[in-house]
């Protein structure tokens, strides 16, 4: 009997740790009369009446805070609730309370629901890191390791912070690099699309009308008007061949290892864009093993996610065999001087952090001169592509433009 009434006690205990995770919005009036709305968590509806009666409130409504839909958590906002959560816990507040806040502030249905999970599970006495390592979607291994650091060596908070500001350049980095890559992409599909209006629409209308000349048209008018019958009697092939052959290549590509190592060395060789997007790799490479050794995290170890953490199947590739040397006993510059992927001011970086016994410090600066690069060259980039731009959009349209009035102008001469 008493252990059937034990096992019934945690029985109810483990329900009852359950209902108190559920947050109920509620709204009624106080003795003025006014109305007021709050949040509270508890096990049900009966409770938060029970508890708001107390306090003198009629309720009017209560209702369980929607959990499910949402938009889909992105890196920004893994990155937003990690400084919020080192800089309440340097504040001293509890663990447990800054999951609470940060999940009654957030907007985001999915994110309040994955955050709730994470607290239920921390407060059944799991680890921080372990309630982590049960969303890897959205926790990878970097980030479980650093926190796993932190718990062990009693400086959670500190490593949160170091957490915090690599999330963020990391994120800054990989910003700027769209930026630069969607100004051009958004200039061109936007051409497409008028060169298409004009084609189908427009240069039919200018047919019609040389076709009332009975003149023989120039070699240049013939080829537009050629063109333009192509695009009005095959548009339909044009743009499912388009959508269908894009879809696929990133399909492929987001799905393929093969494709990605191919689309990572092509990247790195393109003219003008593959140097921005070498040093962004390189940055965010330095960054990552510069926050994992810095905290603490062994450095075959640490090699184990900062390949991942740079975004590139050659650095990544590069970074296997680097581990390899590591651990049977080769010093980390020489490791990265074998590979031939890393520049001489990293190399030069990592050895004096060696012999110095400094080497999540001069990494760190690396990753800062290179994140600056970074920086500097967007900035270029943005006053390069204007003009180029400039000049093929206007090469294109212009002579669409003088093909289609050189009729008009022969036809005033010879008038």
């Amino acid at each position: 009997m008493a252990t059937a009434s034990a096992s019934g006690s945690s029985a109810a205990s483990r329900a009852s740790r359950d209902q108190k995770d559920q947050i109920f919005e509620w709204e009624g009036k106080d003795k003025n009369g006014k109305v007021i709305r709050g949040e509270m968590r508890a096990g049900g509806e009966a409770v938060v009446n029970a508890s708001l009666r107390r306090q003198g409130i009629l309720v009017t409504k209560v209702k369980k805070r929607r959990t499910a839909g949402g938009k889909s958590i992105k890196q920004k906002d893994i990155a937003i609730f990690t400084r919020q959560l080192a800089t309440m816990m340097k504040a001293g507040v509890p663990l447990l309370q800054s999951f609470d806040i940060v999940a009654r502030g957030s907007t985001n249905p999915r994110l309040t629901r994955l955050l709730n999970e994470v607290r239920n599970d921390v407060e059944t006495g799991t680890s921080l890191s372990a309630a982590f390592r049960k969303h890897p979607l959205h926790f990878d291994a970097l980030y479980c390791n650093l926190v796993e650091a932190g718990e062990a060596g009693g400086i959670l908070e500190a490593l949160l912070d170091r957490l915090a500001v690599y999330q963020e350049k990391t994120l800054a980095i990989k910003t700027k690099i769209k930026s630069a890559l969607m100004y051009p992409v958004a200039v061109m599909v936007v051409a497409f699309i008028v060169l298409t209006v004009i084609m189908i629409f427009v240069i039919p209308a200018f047919k019609d009308v040389f076709s009332s000349f009975g003149a023989d048209l120039p070699a240049p008018t013939l080829f537009v008007i050629a063109l333009s019958e192509f695009f009005v009697s095959w548009w339909w092939a044009i743009f499912g061949f388009l959508g269908g052959g894009l879809y696929i290549f990133f399909q492929s590509w987001r799905r393929s290892e093969e494709m990605q190592r191919v689309m990572d060395r092509l990247l790195l060789r393109i003219p003008i864009f593959g140097n921005l997007i070498e040093k962004s790799v390189i940055a965010r490479w330095t960054r990552t093993l510069s926050t994992m050794f810095a905290a603490g995290v062994p450095l075959v170890e640490a090699l184990d996610s900062v390949g991942g953490a740079s975004g590139n199947a050659v650095f990544a590739e590069a970074t296997d065999r680097i581990q390899k040397d590591v651990s049977t006993g080769s010093a980390l510059t020489t490791a990265m001087q074998t590979t031939n992927v890393f520049p001489t001011m990293v190399l030069q970086m990592a050895s004096i952090g060696e012999e110095s016994g400094s080497l999540d410090h001069m990494l760190g600066k690396a990753a800062e001169f290179y994140e600056d690069e970074v920086d500097e060259m967007v900035k270029g980039l943005s006053s390069l592509m204007e003009p180029l731009i400039i000049v093929i959009l206007g090469g294109l349209i212009g002579g669409i433009v003088v093909a289609m009035y050189l009729p008009i102008f022969k036809l005033g001469s010879v008038v």
